[in-house]
């Protein structure tokens, strides 16, 4: 096997344990936030975005609406239909079945797998690799975090208060570190995303000092059109 080939798989079946393994947080948050182990396996099976179903229990174990929890979920969602534009003339899968399997394996792991590539074919492996192993291991994970927190009670069930925004933490913290692209970019929208929500968390519903923190740094990140600079033809 060539080298490029078996560092591509070996990044992107490492990456895809170490990814899918929160699914078990997730699933302990879904029963914190009175979900049932087939309503959490749901998610895990046809949401497949761990920022959004960790934002929807969430706002839902907050005391949120559905409304809010939805609208959270997929506002932190539509972050991979740019990812989507973007792989799609890399990996250009063929056929509506192959397209439809492709988009709904579209998250942060796996077009971070594939754009780091080195070219068309080894960015495909990565992309399916990398979202094999991801789904996989995040849906069994899940059923074994659901039945997991189900046995807990006392102080133990009280814990998963600190499920979601400790998996939260350690999906964003490899973003922040300086070796991360842009990684001082992402550190001031991580504080200013946390200054807005925190500001609106007293006198909001729960759950939409989410959305309100959501659109605040989608505002932020938006592309500045470019001045034209003085006598320039």
């Amino acid at each position: 096997m060539p080298a490029d080939r078996s560092a591509t798989l070996r990044d992107a079946v490492g990456l895809g344990l170490a990814v899918g393994l929160y699914g078990a947080a997730f699933g302990a948050a879904a029963d914190a936030a009175g979900l049932d182990l087939w309503q959490a396996m749901t998610m895990s099976l046809l949401m497949f975005t761990g920022a959004s179903q960790f934002a929807l229990v969430g706002v839902l174990g907050a005391g949120g609406s559905g409304l809010a929890a939805v609208g959270s979920a997929l506002l932190l969602g539509t972050r991979n239909t740019v990812y989507g534009v973007r792989l799609v003339p890399l990996l250009r899968p063929r056929g509506v079945l192959r397209r439809v399997g492709a988009a709904h394996w579209v998250i942060d792991e796996t077009t971070a797998l594939a754009i780091a590539a080195p070219d068309r074919a080894l960015a495909r492996l990565a992309f399916l690799t990398g979202g094999g192993t991801i789904f996989l291991v995040w849906n069994a994970t899940t059923i074994v975090g659901s039945l997991g927190a189900a046995a807990l009670s006392g102080a133990a069930l009280a814990a998963l208060d600190a499920v979601v925004p400790a998996a939260f933490l350690a999906l964003l913290w490899p973003r922040l570190q300086r070796s991360f692209p842009e990684a001082a970019v992402q550190r001031r929208v991580a504080v200013g995303g946390a200054v807005v929500a925190l500001a609106l968390t007293p006198f909001v519903p729960a759950g939409l000092q989410v959305i309100a923190a959501v659109v605040a740094v989608v505002l932020a990140g938006r592309p500045r059109p470019r001045v034209a600079s003085e006598g320039a033809a």
